[in-house]
């Protein structure tokens, strides 16, 4: 054979060998691609999985997690809390010294309100007395919508931790929703300082209510119980059509915050024994 016949022999075998290395890599590469493959599927569906998980767990009922609206509340999707006598078809209902259901006030005022709101301490000093009056005497309910303008506005969480306060307040009786409601006002921090963000200050504002301070009050605060039903309250709030607090509705129509109609106690009266009237 003829030197040149052997080099052909040999350049031919070196071809086949090079290309069948090639074939071995090309076929490692589609292996290695399809356990690549397979393990971004296996890990895709893992995170899916985890995903729901965690929203299915969120929504579970844990406290702050799932929407629990306070005792006695009422109204659409019970947001509102009642105060008062609002009757047989009231959660608020008192009872009589006949021991009867009281007759529902026929007044109703509704306060949209945020205890770090400034403006909304100014109406609670300016009108307390006789809103309690009026309640007391049977002439008027009030419904409160708690929201969380000013932690939007300013950031921080003192609206929504003194709101779910005063919710497990109202767990507790509505009687000292009332009165941790007035305490919470009476002590209101500055606009721009967090301090209701605090649980243990709220606790401890919680003392000036004798019989408030329980263990299942502790843990109903700390656990931010009512958190989501806050939010939901404030969210309801923001496409109401209204765009301040407080936002004070007598029969559902406003009467406070015209400077050409200035509301005084006096008046408040004399509207609402109008409106009973009426």
């Amino acid at each position: 054979m003829s030197q040149r016949n052997r080099e052909g022999k040999r350049g031919a075998r070196e071809r086949l060998r090079e290309q069948r290395e090639r074939d071995r890599a090309r076929a490692k590469r589609k292996r290695t691609l399809g356990v690549v493959g397979a393990a971004v599927a296996v890990l895709a569906g893992a995170v899916g999985v985890g995903m729901v998980a965690s929203r299915t767990e969120d929504d579970s009922g844990k406290s702050g997690s799932a929407l629990v609206p306070p005792r006695g509340a009422v109204g659409k999707g019970r947001l509102v809390i009642p105060s008062g006598k609002h009757g047989k078809d009231g959660k608020a209902e008192q009872e009589g010294k006949a021991g009867k259901a009281a007759k529902a006030a026929p007044v109703t005022l509704t306060v949209y309100e945020d205890f770090r709101c400034p403006g909304c301490k100014q109406f609670e000093d300016v009108f307390r007395k006789t809103v309690h009056q009026l309640q007391d005497e049977g002439r008027m309910k009030v419904e409160y919508h708690l929201v969380t303008i000013i932690d939007g506005n300013l950031g921080g969480t003192g609206s929504l931790r003194a709101a779910n306060a005063a919710a497990c307040a109202q767990d507790k009786d509505p009687a000292m929703f009332r009165a941790y409601h007035d305490v919470l006002y009476r002590h209101q921090p500055q606009e721009t300082r967090d301090t209701y963000a605090n649980n243990s200050r709220l606790i401890k504002l919680a003392d000036q209510v004798p019989g408030l301070v329980t263990p299942a009050f502790r843990t109903c605060v700390e656990d931010g119980r009512h958190d989501t039903w806050v939010r939901k309250s404030n969210d309801v709030f923001a496409h109401s059509g209204y765009a301040s607090t407080p936002t004070v509705l007598l029969d559902g129509k406003s009467v406070y915050g015209d400077p050409k109609k200035p509301l005084s106690p006096n008046k408040l009266k004399r509207m609402v024994l109008a409106a009973a009237r009426d």
